[in-house]
Parts: structure tokens; C-alpha cells; sequence
């Protein structure tokens, strides 16, 4: 569903926010990123997921949480092995805090495309009620900048393709500005969420749809990266338009009951 931009001042009342932020190559704009998250006052914190970012990403991430201990971690991990598993570790590392901690688990990119003076809008729903507060481009009031058409393009056929095959009411499947209440992100079996990239963002929206859980979106101005490369790959493109038919054919098993072996249960 779709709801009105929410007043930020309601998010005094609203449970500790955990931000999981995943880097690779990100040295430019992690600071930057950090402080912000963290002015938004002492029930928000940081878990930076850094995969071995050979600028020193995780270098400085290790000076962000000296600076400010208790509300800054680092997950250092051995090798680039895709934002999909980097989230997943920052998720997990996030429900191990505890309810008091990470009553609210939020993710966002590093490279300033997600504007983190957008949080508490978020924070508010998500606090209000809803399991699960998406930052969308695409309901009125949001809206991209900076992208060429053909960038521009690729998104809006992304998602208009996913939303169509999978039947789903979000506007937004392959952004991943997202907010989570602690239960619904723990209810996901995030073992078996195998996606990467626009493909992980898709697949954790549909299963949190596919479990009850109640979504909303709130309008964002998604800006093209500050400084550093893109991430995005051909392969990460592939796998999304993949991965929706997976989940599809999932979906549909599940609507027959049809068990793991093929066979018509009960």
C-alpha cells in the first residue's frame, strides 16, 4: 500500500534503529553517510557489512566505530561475495543486538543515492504499524535524478516487469532504501533467499508480502552516486529478471500444495 509522507517529529517515540550498511569501495562517502544516520539521534546506530574494499573502506569504517562506540560496528568479510549475502550478514548480526538494539532494522546504500535525512520518515510508519516501509521511486512524490534515460528506463521496465509477473501492488520491487520491523525481517528464512542485487531486494519484498506481512511505500529521490562506480553489472540485471519467475513458480507450488518432492500434498 501506499501512505502520506509521515511528520519526522513522531519518530520520538519510535524503537532503536539498526542501519545495515554494506560497502565496497565506498571510502569517498561512508563518513559522510555514517554521520548523518547517527544525527538523527541515539536510538540509531550502524553495522557496516565491508567486503575487503581494497580502497580502505574498511579501514575507516574500523576509525567510525572507535569514534563512536556502542553505535557503530563493522562486519569485515573476506572477498566481494554480492550485496545480497552482505545484507543477510548485517541482518543476522542486527537480530543478534536484541528487541531494545534493533527493534527497527533499516538498510541503504553507502554511496549517498539513498538520502539518509529520509530515515525518520520511514522510522515513523514502520513504528506506526507496518512490517515493512519501502523507500519507492516510483509513487507520486518520488522520483529519480541524475540517471540517464537509459539507466532510467532499465529501472521503470525493471520493475514494471517484476510487479506484473509476480502480481504484486508495489510500485518499487528493486529498490532497497527499506525499513523492517524486528519480527517481520525475522520471520524471513534468510537462507533461503539466494538472490544478489536488484534480485535480493525483489526477493525479500516478495516473501515479506507472501508471509502477511503488511508494506507500505513512501516516496524518495533515489540520486546517482556522489562518488566511486556504479555497481551495477549485466549479471545482476540477468538474475533479477530470473529470479522473478523463480519466485513465481514458487508461489504457485505453494498456492497447489504441492510439496519439496513434487507431490500433491495431503
Amino acid at each position: 500500500m501506499t501512505v502520506p509522507p509521515s511528520d519526522p517529529a513522531s519518530s520520538a517515540t519510535a524503537p532503536s534503529v539498526t542501519v545495515v550498511i554494506p560497502t565496497y569501495n565506498e571510502r569517498e562517502n561512508l563518513a559522510s553517510v555514517v554521520a548523518d544516520v547517527l544525527a538523527h539521534g541515539d536510538r540509531y546506530r550502524v553495522i557496516v557489512v565491508d567486503d575487503a574494499s581494497p580502497d580502505g573502506t574498511g579501514v575507516l569504517a574500523d576509525a567510525l566505530a572507535l569514534a563512536h562506540p556502542g553505535r557503530v560496528d563493522v562486519l569485515h568479510r573476506s572477498r566481494k561475495r554480492g550485496i545480497g549475502r552482505a545484507y543477510a550478514a548485517g541482518f543476522r548480526a542486527a537480530l543478534a543486538r536484541g528487541a531494545a538494539d534493533a527493534g527497527l532494522v533499516a538498510q541503504m546504500d553507502a554511496d549517498r543515492s539513498h538520502d539518509p535525512a529520509d530515515l525518520p520518515r520511514l522510522v515513523a510508519v514502520a513504528a506506526g504499524g507496518c512490517d515493512l516501509v519501502l523507500g519507492s521511486r516510483y509513487v507520486p512524490g518520488g522520483g529519480t535524478v541524475g540517471w540517464p534515460l537509459g539507466r532510467r528506463l532499465l529501472s521503470r521496465l525493471g520493475g514494471h516487469y517484476a510487479r506484473a509477473a509476480l502480481g504484486v501492488p508495489i510500485a518499487d520491487l528493486t529498490g532497497g532504501f527499506k525499513v523492517w520491523r524486528r519480527e517481520a525481517l525475522a520471520s524471513l528464512d534468510l537462507d533461503a533467499v539466494r538472490a544478489d542485487g536488484y534480485g535480493f531486494q525483489i526477493e525479500t519484498t516478495y516473501r515479506a508480502l507472501r508471509s502477511g506481512a503488511r508494506v507500505a511505500e513512501l516516496p524518495i529521490v533515489f540520486a546517482d552516486r556522489v562518488a566511486g562506480a556504479s555497481k551495477l553489472s549485466r549479471r545482476i540485471v540477468l538474475e533479477a529478471a530470473v529470479v522473478v519467475w523463480r519466485l513465481r513458480f514458487e508461489g504457485q507450488k505453494s498456492a497447489k500444495g504441492v510439496d519439496g518432492l513434487g507431490r500433491e500434498a495431503g
